[in-house]
């Protein structure tokens, strides 16, 4: 169980996170809001990269910064900026990102090849990753992030800039992580997170505005007809700005 309890955060005169109280079990849970809402903030914050001025992050009712390297090791995180290193190969990638997160050599080969398999990269992982087109270089970076199996996996615009093709097989391949996990997606392609979501949460100018299933969620706001629908019709007043 992760759960924020009156979380805030502030960036000289802006409010990023105001008041922000969740409480995530195992699922997939889908963070929708326009740019600006505080979405990347709110998962630097779970992922313990950025420290909130109020509140606290639970796991299991430890706070996280009580838990330091245990925390870490149960966390998987694949961030949208691809700062991948062009002249490694995906396998020695993999091997560098097992070493950060404590799997032992011995183990190392096993679990890279497990994550490498699940990510349909196995023919591909000898390859420098400079060589592999985005599709490829999102899932390297979603096989880094269950590298160890965590129970926390974050996800920060997954499928952003792919094609059909690719989006569909990384959807299929975040759905399949469900189960006793808690999974986090930040998104702007509604329909990528719709089918696979057990919850959306709604952002809006630092404030979580709703937290509820899709059906619930479009039937509360007058029968919208999905999930796409329903963003619209909260968000479409919004500009966009830096998140």
């Amino acid at each position: 169980m992760l759960c924020l309890t009156n979380i805030t955060k502030k960036y000289k005169e802006k409010l990023a996170l105001d008041d922000v109280s969740l409480e995530l079990a195992p699922g997939i849970y889908g963070l929708l809001g326009p740019n600006g809402a505080g979405k990347s903030t709110l998962m630097n914050i779970v992922t313990g990269n950025l420290k909130p001025d109020g509140g606290q992050v639970l796991w299991d009712g430890k706070e996280i910064k009580s838990l330091g390297a245990q925390y870490r090791s149960i966390i998987g995180y694949a961030p949208q900026q691809q700062g991948l290193y062009d002249a490694f190969t995906g396998k020695r990638f993999l091997a560098y990102m097992a070493t950060l997160k404590g799997i032992s050599k011995k183990e190392m080969p096993e679990e890279i090849a497990r994550v490498l398999s699940y990510v349909n990269m196995t023919e591909a992982a000898n390859r420098p990753i400079g060589t592999y087109s985005g599709g490829m270089k999102q899932r390297i970076l979603i096989a880094q992030a269950i590298l160890g199996d965590p129970k926390l996996i974050v996800l920060d615009e997954p499928t952003a800039g792919l094609d059909p093709k690719e989006r569909v097989r990384i959807r299929e391949r975040i759905a399949a992580l469900a189960g006793d996990k808690v999974i986090l997606v930040s998104t702007h392609v509604v329909s990528d997170i719709e089918p696979i979501a057990k919850e959306i949460i709604l952002i809006k100018s630092g404030k979580i505005i709703d937290q509820d299933t899709v059906e619930h969620l479009c039937s509360k706001y007058g029968r919208v007809n999905g999930l796409e629908e329903l963003y619209m019709r909260i968000f479409e007043e919004d500009t966009s700005c830096a998140d």
